[in-house]
């Protein structure tokens, strides 16, 4: 038996069979006292609600009941999963709500109690993670539906989520983070914490939401990002000629022979407010 009474989750793998399938960029955290660790850096669960995106067979879900969560609403797309979950939610009477869907098809908005804000805590599998990132950095009205947002991806993204101008890993991803939450690397895992272990170390990333970031369409600010980084080695009047160039640049005082991964966040916002009101 393990820290909550429960079976191993080996052990549930086990009788379960559950094999992590790559197509569904499945990893299984199996170390309830890591997963009980990535739960703590949630902050405090005990008055809220708690979304989570691919449970598979339960390690942080088990990690977020064991540290209070009022109730876990968990998303899971592998039907061969439901039994396992159903059995912990048989142990946490009421504290389990297990939807059986697709993330990316999935409004998370819904699923939050009227008047309340959720938090978001998951172990993402690694092919849509920054995918259900992005969507939820870019949801309307802001301040969002959660108080925070704590989780993991392959240590490579988890850098680019949290890297400052100038850095190698400031990009696109960098600047839609640090516009509307402080992002935080807060844990890195290693490849043999995992089941099947991966072949790059893992980092928990905790966002919490700027109340008032700067006003800017985030659709606006994605493309203008979009455009400034996908030829990041060429000066911005080159990368951003499809979206009005040096003329765009000269509005927004910025000098055209510079490179993307130097602009501030700020600078991204006024660009991308000039291309919305031209």
């Amino acid at each position: 038996m393990s820290i909550d009474g429960l079976p191993s989750l080996s052990d549930v793998i086990r009788t379960h069979e559950l094999a992590a399938k790559k197509s569904l960029g499945q990893n299984f955290l199996l170390d309830l006292n890591l997963t009980s660790k990535i739960a703590r850096n949630a902050g405090s669960l005990e008055d809220h609600v708690v979304i989570e995106v691919g449970p598979g067979p339960g390690g942080l879900t088990r990690g977020l009941l064991l540290n209070g969560a009022r109730k876990v609403v968990a998303v899971e797309r592998d039907e061969r999963c439901l039994p396992a979950l159903e059995e912990l939610g048989a142990h946490y009477p009421g504290k389990l709500e297990i939807i059986s869907g697709d993330a990316l098809k999935t409004d998370f908005s819904k699923l939050v109690p009227p008047g309340e804000k959720v938090r978001i805590a998951a172990n993402l599998p690694y092919n849509i993670g920054t995918e259900l990132l992005v969507r939820w950095l870019s949801v309307e009205p802001w301040p969002p539906y959660y108080a925070s947002m704590t989780l993991m991806f392959q240590k490579e993204v988890a850098q680019r989520i949290v890297a400052q101008p100038g850095d190698n890993h400031y990009g696109r991803l960098a600047v839609l983070a640090n516009w509307r939450t402080v992002p935080k690397i807060v844990m890195e895992l290693p490849p043999e914490a995992f089941t099947p272990p991966p072949k790059v170390t893992s980092a928990v990333v905790h966002l919490v939401p700027r109340e008032k970031p700067l006003a800017c369409d985030a659709a606006t600010l994605s493309r203008v990002t979009e455009a400034a980084f996908g030829q990041r080695r060429k000066m911005l009047r080159q990368s951003l000629k499809s979206l009005g160039g040096e003329a765009l640049l000269d509005r927004a005082g910025i000098d055209p022979r510079r490179r993307a991964e130097t602009l501030s966040v700020e600078e991204f916002v006024d660009l991308a407010r000039l291309l919305k009101v031209h």
